[in-house]
């Protein structure tokens, strides 16, 4: 069984940051894309950052470039988004997940996996 679990969302005010992890379990990070994709109500899933297997290649949305930060750590088998100078309209559930991701372009695959994903609420 493999599984995808993410954390570190929550509520914050604009302007201010948050950073976003996920950890896999079943199956290793290291020979795959990762990416991060996000929902808001009434909106369809869209890509958010992909990192590359190799950790150097990056790709971001145009909403987010300059604003978000894409990582991994292999040895803990978890990814991270750092997420600076939020807005409201970066409120959504975000998802992390692997397999079959196209990187650059954050697309996902027939075959990818997903995590429950973690809402971040940007308000004052």
């Amino acid at each position: 069984q493999t599984q995808l679990v993410e954390s570190g969302g929550g509520l914050v005010q604009p302007g201010g940051s948050l950073r976003l992890s996920c950890t896999a379990s079943g199956f290793s990070l290291d020979y795959y894309n990762i990416g991060w994709f996000r929902q808001a109500p009434g909106k369809e899933r869209e890509g958010v950052s992909c990192i590359s297997t190799s950790g150097i290649s990056t790709d971001y949305a145009d909403a987010v470039k300059d604003r978000f930060t894409i990582s991994r750590d292999n040895a803990k088998n978890t990814i991270y988004l750092q997420m600076n100078s939020l807005k409201p309209e970066d409120t959504a559930v975000y998802y992390c997940a692997a397999r079959f991701i196209r990187c650059p372009g954050v697309v996902a695959g027939t075959g990818t996996d997903w995590g429950k994903g973690t809402l971040v609420t940007v308000s004052s």
